[in-house]
C-alpha cells in the first residue's frame, strides 16, 4: 500500500498562473478598449435595478473562481461608472485619468509596498514626487510635503500643522482645551466645505471659521479681512491662520494670494492655500499668473487628480516648516523603532507627517504619469480648458433663452 502525496497547503495563489496570466492579459485589453471607446457610449445612465439587487447579494463563502468574478465585473460594474473618464464629463471638477497613469495603479498593486516608511525604493519615488509638487508650487527643496487622498485630506493636514505650531502650548499632549485664547482661521464664503470639516475635526468648532465676504469677482476682500481679524483681537480671540483659495469650487475664483501673503506677514498668521483645484494653474503659461503669491504661503494643497488627471486618489500637502510638520504627527513605538541596517533602516518615513500608517503606493501613477507626458503639456492643456470654458460661454451668451450665471450665486 502506498502512501497519498500530501496535500498541499491552502493558499490565495492562483491555482493555474498561466490561466490568471491569460486573464489579466484579458483584463489590459477590455480596459484599454473601454478608454479608447469612451467617446462611443453615454456619458452617464442610470444604475438598472437589477444590478442593484445583485450587488445586494451577501458575500460567497466558497470560490467562485476569478473567471466568474471578472465575468460579473464586466456584466455588471464596468457599464455604469460615474462618467467622468469620458472627454463631455462635465458634471464635477475631475480628472479624466489616463491609460498610462492606470497601469501604474496596476503596477503599484503588483508591488503592494507600505508606503508609511523604510529602506525601499518606493519611497524614493514619492520623495521626487513631492520634490516635484514644490517646484510647481514655488516652494524651497527643503520644504515639506506628503501624498494623500485628495484635497479635503491635504487642507487637514495643513490646518492641522497651522494648529498646532501658532497655538502657543503643546496640543498633541494637553488638547485644545488648553489653548488659552479661542483661534480663529479666516477665509472666504467660497471655501470649501472640506475645510469647515477640518476645523471641526480639529476641535475648533465650526464657529471658529470666520468666513470673509468677497467681492464682485467672488475674491475675497482683503480689507473686510483685516478688520475682522482687528476686530477678533479686540475682542480676545487670537486670529491664527487666513486660507486663500487657488480658484474656488463654486465659480473658480482665485483670490489675490500676493495680498492675503502679505496681510500674514504683517499680521504674524499662518498663510495655507487650497489649491486643491487651481494649484496646477502654475503650470499653464497664460494664467499662472493667477496664483503669483502662492510661494510665499506656509502650506499648500494640490489635488493630483483633477488636472493633471491622475486617477483617484492623489493629491499633496506641502509645508514650508519641515520640522513643525513633523512635529504635528511623528509617533514612533517600539515597532516603529529605526535601526542601523535592514528595512527598518530607511531615513523616509511618511507615518511621522500624517494619520496614516499603512499607505498605498499612490506615487507611481503620478511618477510615470509625468515621466510619460512632462509638465510643460499639462500646462498647456490646462490653458486650452479654460480656452474651451470660455468658448462655452460665449456659445451660452449668445442664446437668447439661456443664462450666462455662476449658479445663480451673488457675492456675498
Amino acid at each position: 500500500m502506498t502512501d497519498s502525496p500530501p496535500t498541499p497547503p491552502e493558499t490565495l495563489d492562483p491555482a493555474d498562473w498561466e490561466a490568471m496570466r491569460q486573464l489579466a492579459h484579458q483584463a489590459i485589453d477590455d480596459g484599454f478598449a473601454y478608454l479608447q471607446g469612451a467617446r462611443e457610449r453615454p456619458v452617464w445612465q442610470p444604475v438598472p435595478e437589477h444590478v442593484i439587487g445583485r450587488l445586494r447579494e451577501p458575500a460567497p463563502r466558497q470560490p467562485q473562481g476569478a473567471a466568474a468574478a471578472y465575468a460579473e465585473f464586466k456584466e455588471l460594474v464596468l457599464p455604469h461608472s460615474m462618467g467622468n473618464t469620458h472627454p463631455r464629463f462635465w458634471s464635477w471638477f475631475m480628472g479624466n485619468g489616463t491609460p498610462f497613469a492606470a497601469v501604474g495603479d496596476f503596477l503599484a498593486a503588483v508591488m503592494n509596498p507600505n508606503m508609511g516608511g523604510g529602506n525601499h525604493v518606493p519611497n524614493h519615488v514619492e520623495a521626487q514626487v513631492v520634490d516635484w509638487c514644490k517646484e510647481i508650487a514655488g516652494f524651497p527643496r527643503e520644504a515639506s510635503g506628503l501624498l494623500v487622498s485628495g484635497g479635503s485630506m491635504a487642507n487637514f493636514v495643513g490646518l492641522a500643522v497651522a494648529r498646532n505650531a501658532r497655538a502657543g502650548v503643546d496640543v498633541r499632549t494637553e488638547g485644545v482645551a488648553a489653548i488659552p485664547r479661542p483661534l480663529v482661521t479666516y477665509a472666504s464664503v467660497e471655501v470649501h466645505s472640506c475645510v469647515q470639516k477640518a476645523i471641526e475635526s480639529l476641535g475648533l468648532g465650526a464657529r471658529s471659521l470666520r468666513k470673509v465676504p468677497v467681492n464682485a469677482a467672488f475674491e475675497i476682500d482683503v480689507a473686510a479681512l483685516e478688520r475682522m481679524i482687528a476686530e477678533d483681537r479686540a475682542a480676545g480671540r487670537q486670529p491664527f491662520c487666513v486660507i486663500g483659495n487657488a480658484a474656488t469650487i463654486n465659480t473658480g475664483a482665485t483670490d489675490d494670494l500676493a495680498a492675503l501673503a502679505t496681510v500674514c506677514e504683517r499680521e504674524g498668521l499662518w498663510f495655507h492655500v487650497d489649491g486643491a483645484i487651481g494649484a496646477l494653474l502654475a503650470l499653464a503659461p497664460a494664467h499662472k499668473h493667477l496664483v503669483r503669491g502662492m510661494e510665499r504661503a506656509d502650506s499648500v494643497t494640490l489635488d493630483l487628480h483633477k488636472w493633471l488627471h491622475i486617477p483617484f486618489e492623489a493629491a499633496c500637502v506641502l509645508v514650508r516648516d519641515r520640522r513643525a510638520h513633523r512635529e504635528a504627527f511623528a509617533l514612533t513605538p517600539e515597532y516603529l523603532e529605526k535601526t542601523e541596517r535592514g528595512l527598518a533602516s530607511g531615513a523616509l518615513w511618511f507615518s511621522e507627517y500624517g494619520l496614516q500608517l499603512s499607505r498605498g503606493f499612490r506615487a507611481l501613477k503620478v511618477w510615470l504619469s509625468i515621466k510619460e507626458h512632462g509638465l510643460d503639456r499639462f500646462g498647456r492643456l490646462i490653458d486650452r480648458n479654460i480656452a474651451q470654458a470660455h468658448e462655452l460661454a460665449a456659445l451660452v451668451a449668445q442664446e437668447p433663452d439661456a443664462v450666462l450665471d455662476y449658479f445663480n450665486t451673488a457675492p456675498k
